[in-house]
């Protein structure tokens, strides 16, 4: 069905009809369901306080010994509360504690190259982000910070970090 379809199909129903679909798909389905959960009750401190202690299992496990450090975890959670409409602030304060909780397991740990172009993809969607959104000014300072951390831990990958921050 198209989007012309629908919006005609929308159009000839009452309130109540149309109430009546919108409840039926809060019920069925779980994307719905969280999508009018955010909007009235949006919560964001709460989900962001929880996606940091989920980031920060990843690396730095409690129930486990061996760490996973999948990016992936992170950009699910980024990808799914930027569709949800989150602050950009809060968005772009995710994006910089899951690159300073890496920075952190790098220190402990010898990880492949792999780890390094994942964390500079993450590092350059950050600041693309934090452009886009305004933000920049308020996380300049904590961008700067991890670059230098970046350059003081001999990442092989050095170089692409400092020419993030020379683009600015």
């Amino acid at each position: 069905m198209s989007k012309r379809a629908l919006k005609k199909y929308l159009a000839e129903l009452g309130p109540a009809e149309l109430s009546e679909q919108i409840l039926d798909l809060y019920e069925r389905f779980a994307v719905v369901k969280t999508y009018y959960d955010f909007v009235f009750n949006p919560k964001e401190d709460k989900l962001i306080q929880e996606a940091k202690c989920r980031i920060g299992e990843e690396y730095f496990p409690k129930r486990r010994k061996k760490a996973k450090a999948r990016r992936s975890v992170a950009q699910k959670l980024i990808r799914h509360y930027a569709n949800l409409g989150m602050e950009p602030f809060l968005l772009a304060d995710l994006m910089g504690y899951n690159l300073e909780t890496a920075l952190k397991y790098e220190k402990t740990r010898n990880c492949p190259a792999a780890f390094y172009t994942s964390m500079y993809k993450s590092c350059r969607e950050w600041l693309t982000f934090m452009v886009q959104e305004g933000v920049y000014p308020e996380f300049q300072e904590r961008f700067i910070n991890y670059i230098r951390a970046v350059e003081a831990g001999s990442w092989p990958n050095t170089y692409e970090f400092i020419a993030l921050e020379e683009q600015l």
